[in-house]
């Protein structure tokens, strides 16, 4: 293999890790604050680039006005989500509420076959132009948004735990959400809000991806699975490690192309039963021993 063929594979391995990255991070804030898996995660990345395209196709929105309101519609049905279907059954065993987030996914797709169609929607190009020449390798330009999203959540959740009393607040939750609802911190709404935050990453990553891949009611189970065995391998628990095991799937995923480009979309399920059998904690997580 050439090297300017090697560093193509990488260059698609960081955009597509990026894209996980975003997903896991959206999957460990939500168990960090509810100790639950949320299924829905990939139903919010669709339904971004799903209100992304209704905004700049159906209503005329430019593409910088539709993109944030996309965004924000999403944060606020996964909001929403939390309030009526996970908050009354909060003391439900948390197998219940895994089984309650698989159903919201089969709702919310339904719901966007039924208001989009089926047909693959698509969105321009956030910054229109040919592809960037890198070492022999071409990076597109809307992959170059992916990987400054991956860098803005980063920091961005940084900022937001260690400098806001909210993060302080989430942070707190994550550690013993009894014990910080003892202390006066209102766990629900930190939550809803962990729901509303998850939604909103997914959100958009989806509407960013929308340009490179389109978009359809259906892919959401798919990317979703993906999104989870990057925080599986990485560890539920640590943004950071959510973000560095997306990128690892990402790598890993094109690394099996040249041999077989068939079996692409099986590593993300053959890495994730991996780890769940040989360190369920993830890579980057470490187990936590508890007094008794």
């Amino acid at each position: 293999m050439e090297t300017s063929e090697l560093l193509q594979l990488v260059i698609a391995g960081l955009k597509n890790g990026s894209i996980y990255a975003l997903l896991a991070l959206g999957f460990t804030i939500v168990f960090a604050a509810t100790n639950v898996i949320n299924f829905a995660q990939g139903e919010f990345y669709m339904l971004g680039g799903m209100f992304g395209v209704m905004g700049f196709s159906r209503f005329g929105l430019p593409l910088w006005l539709a993109v944030p309101l996309a965004v924000l519609l999403v944060a606020c049905i996964g909001m929403a989500f939390e309030f009526l279907a996970i908050r009354p059954r909060k003391d439900a065993d948390p197998m219940a509420l895994v089984i309650i987030t698989v159903g919201g996914s089969l709702v919310f797709a339904s719901l966007a076959r039924h208001l989009f169609g089926s047909d693959a929607l698509a969105l321009p190009d956030f910054t229109p132009g040919p592809s960037i020449a890198l070492g022999g390798a071409a990076v597109e330009r809307q992959t170059l948004w992916i990987w400054g999203l991956v860098v803005v959540a980063v920091v961005g959740l940084s900022l937001l735990y260690g400098k806001t009393r909210l993060g302080r607040a989430m942070r707190a939750c994550m550690q013993n959400r009894e014990a910080a609802r003892l202390m006066g911190i209102d766990t629900a709404r930190v939550v809803m809000i962990s729901f509303g935050l998850a939604a909103a990453l997914g959100a958009l990553v989806g509407v960013a991806v929308t340009p490179l891949t389109s978009v359809r009611f259906d892919i959401g189970a798919g990317i979703g699975v993906k999104g989870f065995a990057a925080a599986i391998l990485g560890g539920l628990g640590s943004p950071l490690a959510a973000v560095v095991g997306g990128l690892l799937l990402g790598l890993i995923e094109q690394a099996v192309i040249p041999f077989s480009s068939a079996m692409k979309d099986v590593i993300a399920l053959a890495v994730l039963l991996t780890v769940l059998f040989v360190r369920p904690q993830g890579l980057f997580r470490r187990t936590r021993k508890e007094k008794v």
